[in-house]
């Protein structure tokens, strides 16, 4: 019994220090958790430096762009051919992908044998032989009369500058064809095919076999972003960043990136820790000098790396008793898959007993743990760094993404990582020590570069259909030059009839007449009160207009709240409350017993038979006071401050905010003739000559007319442009079939007109993976603000998701994509319909003064002009494209409802004085 012990003991013991030997020995290639995380660090250095314009040129991992900008999302569908060339055999296969809630995939593949003398022959006789068995495949199948979509596996180095074009940069594996190298190996496919003329496909991309892997597994699992292969050579691909990609144009989206990792260290950043044999297998190699890290690392090496720690260890006596024999000394002759062999659990020593004594050594005990150890050792190295470069990858996706704990999914193939019995869980544990904040899922590929190549295919297939579905629906919203003419004429026809007398009664855009006859001079001076009502909020302000050199207006003003009981009470109720605080704003300014001239801005339709009476045509924005529609609001606010008997004010003017905008702007540039909104809601107004305005008595002179130009289109005269996005957003709205012009172009429509476009394209499958989340469903939810948002230029498109995420809307980057695109749309047509409008404007003034070129500027207030980061210079553009002998100046308003109110009564005030004296 004692004795077994001791024999188990003495084991042990011997299993001990034949491993403390060997880890003594090779101490270099232990490497410690600190040397990982630094080779981390280094290889996240080289990826920027790949990525980089100026940089890329000397770079060592080159980071190619694949032109694969999306990973499957599972709806792919249809029938695909894929071509696989890697080696001296190659595949052809079809690939069958339907989506009918199961996602399964079919596969159905022939294997053709590449002769020696082809592999060395001409370019021309190669792809003639591709497309002869491409022919014989799809005749055994009988699909020859089909034109189907293929994708092409290429496994050699390779510039790519779209995804259906490839130039070979080398050739490797042992091919040497003539005239391929530097050519585009897609042209030289399809002219052999051509050539034939018994069958048509559609090429449509050229993947490398990484990428293929990232893409098969990117069909089960849709985390997967990035592709990982180990295997006789190895590499990996990953999702970057558009913006980060210089070497292609644009900076939407993401793109995968073939980062050809295996020449990693071939600038010598990796020389601290590659030891005498990785510099010996370098010199015996066939490209010394390149892909050093791969040496390091895959398949084609390791067994190699274990042999020559063998013959120096022997040479130096430390085994078989220091006696060599020829087959250890032949390279290439200890296989990878020895090294798979030796390591396995249960058979491991009994495997290495056989392996060294066909070898010709006659190993004990102690060899045989020994070689154990050196394999583990080469293996777990390997398996390290592969997991160290793998982790900057990884690091680099999540801050992209900006994530606090990033879940992703890694597709992997090749021989080392599915046969080695240790690699996969050493490679794992690696990358769980240097990201422990992170979740990250391994799955094996199955046949990436022929199921991978069609799942590319697929995938672009998918997008091209779904991109033409999605412009088909967006297409009426792009107008052409001759329809914005169009809408131009069509207004100016509404502005004549709204001027007739005869025709005013019917007429939708009503035109106006405000009894504004002046802009300011420049000369008005004196103290002014101001009332703002347009809202829920009610604002009182003290305007002090100065001239001469002192020129300016300061302002004082408090806003005031109106509760809802008061807006739908009895109208003496809702003026005595504006003359309440009327009151205690003089009180709170020390001005209690000052009379003073007031401007009332009253921001609702009004119809104004003098410059101080305006008669409430119908209360809107949630206001229903009782006694005041078909009143003058002027004589209600008069009685009301005569029941207070505390003051007395003069009213001089009834004012609407965009005229208010207008006379803003008209203090600082004598030019502007024309107030524009753009806002919530839309309306212009703009100086007309008397004698066109045929509701007013007189010729003389000029007065401003308010446009009310949202109606426009009320009378069906803008019908065929109205999408059915548009009559949706109408239909559903407070007042159906009104202010139909303002619904396609002010901030109050366009976000639930974008809503409309998400959840049809939703609905199609185009979107959001087709699923609708009630928080879609929701009317309003997407405001206006968030148009503006996602436009601004300097927003990455995770600003966007995170705008999308806030709605309740789970995105992709692709989606993203998408938003912002039906954004732009709907934005530009509204700046381009509000341009037409504008552009009739500015052409009816130039008529009226009988000019050959206008100058004038128009003032503008209204948050969608004044934060909408594109807006504005669309709207600028389409005036210009469509009024070209007039020089029309933009100049944002400051405060058009509160100033401008006052310096329309300080300008009624001059022309009184003016025609008192």
């Amino acid at each position: 019994m004692i004795a077994s012990h001791l024999l188990a003991y003495f084991f042990t013991e011997l299993n001990h220090d034949q491993t403390q030997k060997v880890d003594k020995y090779l101490y270099h290639m232990r490497l410690s958790d600190e040397t990982l995380l630094e080779v981390s660090q280094r290889f996240e250095k080289e990826m920027e430096k790949g990525l980089g314009a100026d940089t890329n040129p000397t770079a060592s991992v080159k980071m190619l762009p694949t032109f694969v900008r999306s990973t499957p999302d599972g709806t792919e569908d249809g029938d695909f051919l894929a071509l696989d060339l890697g080696g001296t055999n190659f595949r052809v296969l079809r690939v069958k992908v339907s989506d009918n809630g199961l996602r399964k995939v079919e596969m159905e593949n022939q294997i053709y044998a590449i002769p020696e003398e082809l592999m060395r022959g001409s370019g021309v006789q190669l792809f003639d032989h591709i497309a002869e068995c491409l022919a014989n495949f799809l005749d055994k199948l009988q699909i020859k009369d089909k034109k189907l979509p293929l994708g092409f596996t290429f496994s050699f180095p390779c510039h790519q500058t779209k995804l259906d074009e490839s130039i070979l940069v080398t050739w490797t594996k042992g091919f040497k064809c003539s005239s391929v190298e530097g050519r585009d190996v897609v042209s030289l496919l399809r002219k052999s095919i051509k050539k034939r003329g018994d069958f048509d496909i559609d090429i449509v991309a050229v993947v490398n076999d990484t990428v293929g892997t990232m893409m098969t597994c990117g069909y089960d699992d849709h985390n997967c972003e990035v592709g990982l292969i180990v295997g006789t050579g190895t590499n990996a691909c990953y999702m970057e960043e558009m913006r980060h990609i210089d070497l292609v144009e644009g900076d939407e989206g993401r793109m995968c990136i073939n980062m050809e990792w295996g020449a990693f260290g071939d600038d010598g950043v990796l020389n601290d820790i590659r030891t005498e044999f990785d510099c010996e297998i370098d010199m015996g190699s066939l490209n010394p000098g390149k892909q050093l890290f791969e040496k390091m690392i895959s398949g084609m090496y390791m067994g190699e790396l274990v042999r020559l720690i063998l013959v120096k260890m022997t040479k130096e006596g430390l085994l078989f008793g220091g006696r060599l024999t020829p087959d250890l000394l032949t390279t290439g002759h200890f296989e990878t898959r020895f090294v798979s062999a030796i390591e396995k659990e249960k058979e491991g020593l009994q495997k290495a007993h056989e392996i060294l004594s066909k070898l010709g050594l006659e190993p004990s005990h102690e060899d045989c743990l020994a070689t154990l150890r050196i394999c583990q050792i080469v293996s777990t190295r390997s398996a390290s760094l592969c997991g160290a470069t793998l982790a900057a990858v990884l690091r680099r996706i999540k801050d992209n993404k900006g994530v606090e704990r990033l879940r992703s999914t890694v597709g992997v193939d090749g021989s080392v990582y599915k046969k080695h019995p240790h690699f996969a869980r050493r490679l794992h544990k690696t990358v769980r020590k240097l990201l422990p904040d992170c979740e990250i899922r391994f799955i094996r590929s199955e046949d990436g570069s022929g199921k991978g190549a069609a799942m590319v295919t697929a995938v672009a297939y998918r997008l091209a259909a779904q991109h033409k579905a999605r412009q088909k629906i967006l297409e009426p919203f792009k107008l052409s030059h001759e329809q914005l003419l169009e809408v131009k004429g069509r207004m100016r026809i509404e502005m004549e009839k709204g001027l007739g007398k005869e025709t005013h009664a019917e007429a939708t855009v009503k035109m106006l007449p405000t009894y504004v006859c002046s802009t300011p001079d420049g000369t008005e001076k004196g103290d002014f009160l101001a009332l703002d009502l347009g809202g829920t909020n009610f604002r009182v302000l003290l305007v002090r207009v100065r001239n001469g050199m002192r020129r300016g207006v300061e302002m004082h003003n408090k806003i005031y709240s109106i509760p809802v009981e008061i807006m739908q009470g009895t109208g003496e109720e809702l003026f005595d409350h504006i003359v309440h605080c009327i009151s205690d704003f003089l009180e709170y300014m020390g001005m209690k017993g000052v009379s003073l001239p007031l401007g009332f801005t009253f921001s609702f339709p009004c119809q104004q038979n003098n410059l101080d009476e305006g008669i409430l045509l119908k209360w809107t924005k949630g206001f229903k006071a009782t006694g005041c529609e078909g009143e003058d609001v002027v004589g209600l606010l008069k009685e009301a401050i005569h029941r207070r008997e505390e003051f007395d004010l003069d009213v001089v003017a009834v004012v609407n905010d965009t005229v208010g905008t207008m006379m803003t702007c008209g203090y600082e540039d004598p030019y502007c003739e024309v107030g524009l909104i753009v806002g919530t809601g839309s309306n212009a107004c703009y100086m007309e000559e008397m004698r066109n305005v045929e509701l007013v008595e007189g010729d003389e002179g000029r007065m401003c007319v308010n446009m009310e130009w949202g109606a426009f289109g009320d009378s069906g005269c803008l019908d065929d442009i109205r999408t059915e996005f548009d009559v949706a957003v109408d239909e559903l709205s407070l007042n159906p079939g009104k202010q139909r012009y303002e619904k396609m172009i002010s901030g109050m429509y366009l976000g639930e007109i974008v809503r409309n476009i998400l959840i049809d394209f939703t609905k199609r499958g185009l979107l959001f993976r087709g699923r609708i989340s009630e928080r879609l469903k929701t009317r309003g939810i997407f405001e206006t603000k968030f148009l503006s948002q996602i436009e601004s230029d300097c927003l990455a498109l995770l600003q966007v998701r995170s705008i999308l995420q806030h709605l309740g809307l789970e995105s992709t980057c692709d989606d993203s994509i998408i938003v912002k695109e039906v954004c732009t749309v709907v934005a530009r047509r509204a700046a381009q319909l509000c341009g037409a409008g504008m552009a009739a404007v500015v052409d009816k003034i130039r008529e009226n003064r009988g000019l050959d070129f206008l100058k004038v500027t128009v003032g503008v207030d209204g948050t969608l002009y004044k934060l909408h980061p594109h807006f504005s210079n669309i709207l600028h553009e389409t005036v210009k494209q469509l009024s070209p002998k007039c020089e029309v100046t933009f100049l944002q308003s400051e405060d058009g409802s509160g100033k401008g109110a006052a310096l329309i009564t300080a300008v009624a005030c001059r022309i009184r004085e003016a025609g008192q004296r």
